[in-house]
């Protein structure tokens, strides 16, 4: 921690591990495909502890990511976000080196993928099971428009029917997050069954950390792609997903002052370096994250009482009760636990593991 001289990214890679071996028990003996979502670490060192899972096919989401864990020697990768055509050449371009699964979810996309891809490709119709925010209903006729040109296609190949489950982040409970899981795999299963005798190899693919960490098994699914559970956060404490002893990474921050008379501690670790993401604590106050101590083997449990309360660009708010708050003087460190690790991650590219 000594060499840690402003926001860093602390990585628990025991509790990383155990998060990653739970998810990959809970795939086997649901019998499902488990392609986790890389989006949340983006990391060589977390994809190498995935490989000794047993775990060689992974989702990204940008062209970009996929990329770079290709040239890690990543060779089935499905690029979870719609098509965007202006990357064309770069889409040709790993299709040459890795097994590359895309998103459709309009026939005039994959008219302009049947046009210009030069190699092959698997396809996904993103289907829309209630989050609303891309994919095709079920019901949609476009999904027959777009099956059609895939049956001639020479250079894409039908995969089956891919959702994310994203309102699950708005539950209120096991019960309802479940019944969202329950509504997908039905909806999917129905799909499948429709277009089934046509392309005998497809498959429903799911994505979602709360739901496919509180459910006891994935059955029904033939894929999950689950990501942000390889670290938690605060969110999915909240959301029931996780324990608090199941989050894998704290902002490590720098204090750079201390104001007992407002029972405040500032520190260098502003909304760059967290994000934004809040969410609304017990007593209807906001926050964007807990406040732990970093301690040679990690950090402390959160600190009764404090919260970051605000953000700015650089600076970050904390509110502290004054008898914890005396522990403090600029210099130290104060740890954050995130809202949303998936963003913490992103922006904090400086990492340390512990």
């Amino acid at each position: 921690m000594n060499s840690i001289s402003k926001p860093t990214l602390l990585i628990d890679t025991l509790k990383a591990e155990r998060n990653i071996k739970m998810m990959a028990e809970k795939a086997r003996r649901s019998k499902v495909i488990f392609r986790p979502h890389f989006k949340t670490h983006q990391s060589i060192e977390m994809g190498n502890l995935y490989r000794k899972h047993g775990i060689d096919k992974i989702t990204v989401s940008s062209v970009e990511m996929a990329q770079f864990f290709a040239a890690n020697n990543w060779h089935d990768i499905t690029l979870a976000f719609p098509v965007n055509p202006r990357e064309i050449k770069q889409i040709n371009k790993l299709a040459t080196s890795i097994n590359l699964n895309l998103l459709v979810e309009s026939v005039y996309v994959a008219e302009l993928l049947e046009k210009n891809l030069t190699g092959n490709v698997g396809i996904f119709i993103k289907i829309d099971v209630g989050y609303h925010r891309t994919g095709l209903a079920p019901s949609d006729p476009e999904i027959e428009k777009i099956t059609k040109l895939l049956k001639s296609s020479s250079k894409m190949q039908f995969r089956g029917f891919l959702t994310h489950a994203g309102h699950t982040y708005h539950t209120k409970g096991r019960e309802e997050t479940l019944s969202i899981l329950e509504s997908a795999k039905q909806q999917l299963t129905k799909l499948k069954q429709k277009y089934i005798a046509g392309f005998p190899d497809i498959i429903i693919s799911y994505g979602d950390t709360p739901s496919c960490s509180m459910a006891e098994n994935c059955n029904g699914f033939d894929e999950i792609r689950p990501g942000n559970f390889v670290y938690y956060d605060v969110m999915q404490y909240h959301l029931g997903s996780c324990s608090l002893d199941d989050i894998a990474v704290a902002a490590a921050c720098p204090v750079i002052a201390v104001h007992p008379e407002r029972e405040e501690i500032v520190i260098y670790g502003g909304a760059v370096h967290l994000s934004k993401e809040a969410i609304e604590g017990d007593n209807g106050f906001k926050m964007f994250g807990y406040v732990v101590a970093p301690t040679p083997k990690g950090w402390s449990k959160p600190i009764a009482g404090a919260y970051v309360s605000g953000l700015s660009q650089e600076h970050g708010i904390v509110s502290m009760p004054v008898k914890e708050l005396n522990r403090f003087k600029p210099g130290d460190l104060l740890g954050i636990l995130p809202i949303h690790s998936c963003l913490t991650a992103n922006l904090l590219r400086q990492q340390v593991t512990v």
